[in-house]
C-alpha cells in the first residue's frame, strides 16, 4: 500500500515536473508571463480625456487597472467564480476534489488564476481526453506561476481585461462601455452582476436587446444570490435589484458608429502616415500597428462640443430635407431629384456614378464580373437597408433607384476651431457615416460663394488702407477684357439686378453686393488676393481671375475655417491642430505637436475685416441670429427656420454664402475664441432648392451654426467667448461711420439674396 502511495505521489510530481519543462508541449517563459501577447486596441481621446473611439481588427481591448474596477464588481466575481481566491496559491484543492467527486456537475473547480491561464495561453481546450488532461496540468502550472509573478489584484484585473464579452466587447472596459455606456468604475451592482454572469457563457447570457432577456435575468439573480450568500450584499438589496430591469444601454463601438466618426476616419489615415514615417519606429525598429499595439492618441476635439455639433445637424437637417422632398414632388419623375437637366443627362450622370460606386468596385475586382453583368445588376430588385432621418429602413429596391434616393439628400460639413492655438474642437463630415462616407469637412471641396469676399476686402484694406466707411457706387460694373489675363469682359450682377445707390464698404459686405466686390478686385487685382488666401491656409489652387471675388473657387470647410481664424487671431495664421500627443500602451510619449504660425495681415487690417463681418450679423444676411425665428421675415421659411430661438446678444462676425442656383449654402461665424464653418449642399450641384429663400446659406447652413453655438453658450464649462473682439491699441483706419444704411435694396427689409451670378 505504501509503495503504491509513494509511486502515485512520485508519478504526479514527475508528471508536473515533466510538464513544467515542456514535456507536454510548450510552456510560456517568465518574460511572456510578464508581458502576455494580447492585442490592444488603439484609443482616441478627446481634449477632456473621454474616449472618442478605437482602432482594432478583432480585439477591441483597452486594459484597466484593479483600482479602476468597482468594489462590488470584484465581489460579484469572487462570489460566483472563486470565493477562496485570496486564500489559495493558484489551485483551490477543495473545489478540485469536489469537482472530481461530483464528476464536474457543479463546475470544474477552476480558480480565477487557472481561467486566466487558459484564456492567455491555451484557449478553450480539446475534446480529446488525453489532451484535456494535459492541458489541465499545464493550467495548474501556469496558474501557480501567475500567482508568483502577479498580485491577486493584478490577476483579477488581467482576467477581466482578457475576457471576450462578445459584440466587440473585449475586456471589461469595452463591455461596460458597449452594454451600459459607462466606464467600469461607474457600474452599479445590477450592471456588475449582469457582466459577471456573462463569464459563464457570454453568448448565452448576452444582454444585447432581444437575445435572451429571461436567461440574462436568471443568471444575474444567481450572481446576486451568491453575493448575498457570502455577505457582500444584504437581503434587502438582493431582492430589490432582482426586481430591477436589465437597464441596458447598448452602445456598439465600431468604426461606423459613435461620436466623431468622420474625424476618426480622417485620423486613421493620418496615423497610417505617421506610422509609415521612418522616424516613428518602435525601439526594436519595427512599425507600430494601429490596430493591435494599444496606442493612445490624444486629440484636440472637445467631447461636448462635438456632441453639440452633431446634435445641431440632427436638429436642422431633417427639417431642411423634409422641405426639399415636399418641393421635389412638383419635379418631373424622369429627372427628380435633379433640376435643369434632361432625362438623358440624368441617365448619363447616373451611369458615371454607377462606375464610381463601391458596388461596381466589388463586383468588378472582387467578383470578377463583366461591366455588362454589373450594369444589369443595378436594375434588379435587391434587399437593402437605406438611410432615413426616422431611422434605417429595410426594403427591396433597384440599386439604380437607391443611388437617386441617396443623391437627393443634403449633406453637411462642419468644423469648429480655436483661432489662438489652432485646436480643432469639433469636426463633422456628414450626418451618418454608415450611409454617407465621404467627408465634407476636409475632403469635400465646393464653391464658396460670398464667403470668399472677405479675402477681397481684407486684401483691399491691407493694401489700400480702406475704411469700412469708404463709399462706392452700387452700379453695374465691368472689368475689361485682358486686364488680368481673362479672355472676356467680366460684368457681375447683383442679386435681382438691383442697383443705383452709394454704399459703404460695411454695408456692401453685410449685404453681399457683387458690384462693389468687383470694383475692389479691379483696384488691387486677383493675384494679391490669391497670395493672401494661400498665406491664410487655403491649400487648393485658385486661378488669378476676377471671378474669384464672388467665390468661384472650390474649397473645403477645413480650409475656410483655418483662413477665417486668421482674422480672429489678429492677422496671425495658425495651422489647424487635431492631435496633441501620441503615447504607446505604457504611456511613453511618442509624438507631441509643435505649433505652426505665420504673420499674414497687420493686426489693424485683421480687426477692420472683423468689424466688417460683424455688420453681417447686425444688419445683413446673418441678422436672424439676433431674432427668435418668428418675425414676418422668417415666416417665409416655415419649417426650415421658424422656431429656432437664437437671440444672440454678443458680438458675432460672420459671412453667409450662396452659389449659383442655390447649389451650396455656407455660413462661417466667429467669436474671439471660436471660429466655426458650416456648408450644406447635395452631392450633385444640379440638386438644389428652386427658390433662394430656401437655398441660401442663411437658411441652409446658418441654423446649424446657431443651434451649435446656443448649446456651447449654455455649457459654462466651455467658456466660449461672449466678449467683443479685442481692438488694437493703435488704429489709423476710421471705423465709426456717420451713416450705416441697413436698407440694402430700398425695401425697408433685410434680405439674404447674395446669389453668385456670373456672366462670362
Amino acid at each position: 500500500m505504501w509503495t503504491s502511495f509513494v509511486l502515485i505521489i512520485l508519478g504526479i510530481t514527475g508528471t508536473f515536473y515533466y510538464a513544467s519543462i515542456g514535456g507536454l508541449g510548450d510552456m510560456p517563459d517568465l518574460k511572456v508571463l510578464e508581458n502576455p501577447k494580447t492585442n490592444l486596441a488603439s484609443e482616441v481621446f478627446s481634449s477632456d480625456n473621454k474616449t472618442l473611439g478605437k482602432y482594432y481588427f478583432n480585439d477591441n481591448r483597452t486594459p484597466v487597472t484593479f483600482d479602476e474596477l468597482p468594489k462590488h464588481l470584484v465581489e460579484a466575481l469572487l462570489s460566483i467564480e472563486d470565493i477562496r481566491f485570496y486564500n489559495h496559491s493558484g489551485i483551490d484543492f477543495i473545489s478540485t476534489f469536489r469537482a472530481i467527486l461530483k464528476f464536474g456537475r457543479d463546475g470544474g473547480g477552476s480558480t480565477i488564476s487557472q481561467q486566466l491561464a487558459k484564456q492567455l495561453f491555451h484557449g478553450e481546450g480539446s475534446k480529446n481526453t488525453f489532451a484535456r488532461i494535459s492541458q489541465k496540468i499545464k493550467e495548474y502550472i501556469i496558474a501557480i506561476r501567475l500567482e508568483k509573478q502577479y498580485t491577486k489584484n493584478e490577476i483579477i484585473a488581467q482576467y477581466l481585461n482578457i475576457y471576450d464579452f462578445n459584440n466587440n466587447a473585449d475586456g471589461i472596459r469595452s463591455a461596460a462601455r458597449i452594454y451600459f455606456a459607462k466606464e467600469p468604475i461607474d457600474l452599479n451592482i445590477n450592471e456588475s452582476a449582469i457582466l459577471v454572469g456573462m463569464l459563464k457563457n457570454s453568448s448565452l447570457y448576452n444582454p444585447r436587446p432581444h437575445r435572451n432577456p429571461i436567461g440574462v435575468k436568471n443568471r444575474r439573480n444567481v450572481v446576486l444570490n451568491q453575493m448575498f450568500k457570502y455577505g457582500y450584499i444584504n437581503e434587502i438589496i438582493k431582492d430589490s435589484i432582482k426586481e430591477e430591469p436589465l437597464s441596458l444601454k447598448y452602445t456598439p463601438e465600431s468604426h461606423r458608429e459613435g461620436l466623431a466618426t468622420y474625424f476618426r476616419e480622417y485620423l486613421r489615415g493620418y496615423m497610417k502616415e505617421w506610422i509609415n514615417n521612418q522616424g516613428n519606429r518602435k525601439p526594436d525598429g519595427s512599425k507600430y500597428n494601429l490596430n493591435t499595439d494599444g496606442l493612445k492618441i490624444y486629440t484636440t476635439i472637445n467631447y461636448s462640443m462635438q456632441g453639440y455639433a452633431e446634435r445641431a445637424i440632427d436638429q436642422h437637417m431633417p427639417r431642411l430635407q423634409q422641405e426639399f422632398f415636399k418641393q421635389n414632388e412638383a419635379v418631373d419623375d424622369s429627372i427628380a431629384p435633379f433640376r435643369e437637366l434632361t432625362s438623358g443627362a440624368v441617365d448619363t450622370l447616373l451611369r458615371i456614378s454607377m462606375r464610381r460606386s463601391e458596388r461596381w468596385r466589388k463586383m468588378r475586382y472582387d467578383m470578377k464580373k463583366s461591366p455588362e453583368e454589373i450594369e444589369s445588376s443595378f436594375f434588379e430588385p435587391t434587399k437593402m437597408t437605406v438611410f432615413s432621418w426616422d431611422g434605417d429602413i429595410d426594403t427591396i429596391m433597384h440599386p439604380i433607384d437607391s443611388m437617386k434616393y441617396y443623391k437627393s439628400f443634403f449633406r453637411p460639413g462642419m468644423m469648429s476651431m480655436d483661432p489662438s492655438n489652432g485646436f480643432i474642437k469639433a469636426w463633422v463630415g456628414g450626418m451618418n457615416y454608415k450611409h454617407f462616407q465621404y467627408d465634407m469637412a476636409k475632403k469635400g471641396k465646393r464653391q464658396t460663394g460670398s464667403t470668399f469676399k472677405p479675402f477681397v476686402y481684407a486684401a483691399a484694406i491691407d493694401q489700400l488702407h480702406l475704411s469700412p466707411c469708404d463709399t462706392f457706387p452700387d452700379s453695374q460694373f465691368c472689368i475689361e477684357k485682358n486686364k488680368f489675363g481673362n479672355v472676356e469682359q467680366w460684368c457681375p450682377k447683383n442679386s435681382g439686378d438691383k442697383y443705383g445707390r452709394t454704399r459703404t464698404l460695411k454695408n456692401a459686405l453685410a449685404n453681399s453686393v457683387n458690384t462693389i466686390t468687383a470694383r475692389l478686385i479691379d483696384r488691387i487685382g486677383p493675384k494679391p488676393i490669391v497670395k493672401l488666401a494661400k498665406k491664410m491656409g487655403i491649400e487648393q489652387r485658385i486661378p488669378p481671375v476676377p471671378s474669384i471675388a464672388l467665390g468661384t473657387p472650390d474649397l473645403s470647410v477645413y480650409e475656410m475655417v483655418a483662413a477665417y481664424s486668421t482674422f480672429a487671431n489678429k492677422g496671425v495664421y495658425t495651422k489647424p491642430v487635431f492631435v496633441e500627443k501620441i503615447e504607446d500602451k505604457n504611456g511613453t510619449l511618442l509624438y507631441e505637436y509643435q505649433p505652426e504660425t505665420r504673420d499674414v495681415l497687420s493686426e489693424e487690417a485683421a480687426y477692420v475685416t472683423v468689424n466688417l463681418l460683424e455688420g453681417v450679423t447686425r444688419a445683413g444676411s446673418g441678422t436672424r441670429l439676433r431674432t427668435v425665428g418668428s418675425d414676418e421675415h422668417n415666416l417665409a421659411y416655415k419649417n426650415v427656420v421658424t422656431g429656432y430661438p437664437y437671440e444672440f446678444k454678443n458680438p458675432i462676425a460672420g459671412k453667409t454664402g450662396t452659389t449659383q442656383n442655390q447649389s451650396d449654402g455656407w455660413f462661417i461665424g466667429m467669436v474671439p475664441n471660436l471660429v466655426t464653418g458650416v456648408w450644406v449642399g447635395a452631392e450633385d450641384r444640379s440638386i438644389h432648392f428652386e427658390e433662394i429663400a430656401y437655398g441660401q446659406g442663411a437658411t441652409m447652413a446658418l441654423p446649424i451654426w446657431g443651434l451649435y453655438m446656443k448649446s456651447c453658450y449654455q455649457d459654462s464649462i466651455l467658456n466660449v467667448s461672449q466678449e467683443a473682439f479685442e481692438k488694437p491699441d493703435y488704429m489709423t483706419i476710421e471705423l465709426e461711420c456717420n451713416k450705416f444704411v441697413i436698407d440694402s435694396l430700398g425695401t425697408g427689409k433685410n434680405t439674404d439674396q447674395e446669389i453668385l451670378e456670373i456672366d462670362f
